[in-house]
């Protein structure tokens, strides 16, 4: 195991516990104070933050390569747009916010300790050279396993735990391919990271792209 691998490793189960003690936080600050949205606003800025990076790439990137991908990056920002939407409604259900930190940040550390550990066949190298078919199952267990904790300590509404290990399953899945998605954009347009704004992480939509397909899912589901 190389040492960058391992330091990839412990930012990413790091800065996901942090992430979710924050929202943790946030959320009972908002108890005092529902009027505001804070969990709203703060998804609905780091959306607008995503959507920005994406515009400069655009813009950066030569005409040819755009001319070429232009399907592709077009769609992906009508994504992007869709998510900022998701967000601006869901973001008013801040445990459901919990909820889904908690499974995307069990499958993103989940998905790299499995590849990282069992390797194996690569899912789709054309998409992202390091994503494995052992790191897929290890993130959707993992994920689940954090919808599962999540459902032991706070029963939402007063659903069974059948419904816990599904919808932990489906957004573990989900957070996977937005995932994806971002690997395939970057590889269109010849970058490693959307930007340098988040040191270790990349850009904004680096650290949150696991929220594309989610968000806009959850909006439709409630």
């Amino acid at each position: 195991m190389k040492i960058s691998e391992l330091s990839n490793g412990v930012l990413r189960f790091v800065s996901g516990f942090v992430m979710i003690l924050a929202l943790f936080g946030i959320i009972a600050l908002e108890s005092w104070f529902p009027a505001l949205h804070v969990v709203r606003w703060i998804g609905v800025i780091i959306t607008i933050g995503a959507i920005y990076e994406m515009f400069k790439c655009l813009k950066s990137a030569d005409s040819e390569t755009f001319n070429k991908h232009a399907v592709y990056f077009i769609t992906f920002m009508l994504l992007l747009f869709l998510m900022l939407v998701s967000v601006y409604f869901v973001g008013t259900r801040p445990w459901i916010m919990l909820w889904l930190l908690m499974i995307i940040v069990g499958a993103d550390v989940g998905g790299w300790l499995f590849g990282m550990l069992f390797g194996g066949d690569k899912m789709w190298e054309r998409l992202s050279a390091h994503k494995t078919w052992a790191g897929q199952i290890g993130g959707i267990f993992c994920g689940t396993l954090m919808s599962v904790i999540f459902f032991m300590y706070f029963k939402p509404f007063g659903e069974d735990a059948l419904f816990a290990v599904l919808f932990g399953c489906t957004i573990a899945l989900l957070s996977q391919y937005g995932d994806l998605t971002a690997s395939f954009i970057k590889r269109c347009l010849g970058i490693k990271d959307f930007s340098n704004i988040l040191p270790g992480h990349g850009g904004i939509l680096d650290r949150f792209d696991g929220w594309i397909y989610v968000l806009p899912f959850i909006w439709f589901f409630i």
